[in-house]
This record gives structure tokens, C-alpha cells and sequence, in this order.
């Protein structure tokens, strides 16, 4: 089974090998059926810190890392 993988910009990359990226996805309402778009925050492994804020990258599923952790970057998106 292939790992999710999603592309966001960098929100903060203050803490020490971890960085949060913004992912905007977009949702079906169940009703009305009409899409709409949410945004979700996602702590992922930076091991270098090579990533910084504003930066596009993309992120993909991994095992638990930490307690919030289970992605980790794994390149600047195109």
C-alpha cells in the first residue's frame, strides 16, 4: 500500500528537526454537495532544518515519530 503523500507550505519552523506544514485540501459537503476547502496543520520530521517558512514542500505519511509526529518532509514541491 503506497504512503499519502501532500503537498503544503511551511508555517513554522521554529521547533529543533520539526516543521509545520499547511496542507489546503478540498471537501465534498455530504448534503449540499459542494466543494469547499479546509485547511489542516501537520507537524513533519525536518531532520537538517533545511526547510524554512514559506517554503512548498511535500509531505509524506511515516511511522509515529513523536507524539504529534507521523509525517516527514520529503522535498521542495514544483
Amino acid at each position: 500500500m503506497p504512503k499519502r503523500r501532500l503537498i503544503g507550505i511551511v508555517i513554522s519552523d521554529k521547533m529543533e528537526k520539526t516543521c509545520v506544514v499547511e496542507v489546503e485540501l478540498l471537501k465534498m459537503h455530504k448534503k449540499y454537495a459542494r466543494r469547499f476547502t479546509i485547511h489542516e496543520s501537520y507537524k513533519a520530521h525536518n531532520e537538517n532544518n533545511e526547510y524554512k517558512t514559506g517554503d512548498k514542500v511535500t509531505i509524506e505519511e511515516t511511522r509515529p515519530l513523536s507524539k504529534d509526529k507521523r509525517w516527514k518532509v520529503v522535498g521542495k514541491a514544483a
